[in-house]
């Protein structure tokens, strides 16, 4: 009984192994491309309003 306790566990683990491989290498799921470029519209805004001097406006 004890050597299929110490069995078991190898096995335990390949299964959680071959769920969690499956898991990552599901296909990404698709983003519009709408939605994308407003993400980067607003990232690059959020980047403009970072560099630029508090009450200086637009850098020459």
């Amino acid at each position: 009984m004890g050597a299929l306790a110490w069995l078991v566990i190898p096995v335990v683990a390949a299964l959680a192994a071959a769920v969690w491989a499956a898991w990552a290498a599901r296909p990404p799921r698709a983003a519009g491309d709408g939605a994308s470029l407003a993400d980067y519209e607003r990232f690059r805004a959020a980047m403009e309003r970072s560099t630029t001097p508090a009450g200086h406006g637009e850098p020459r």
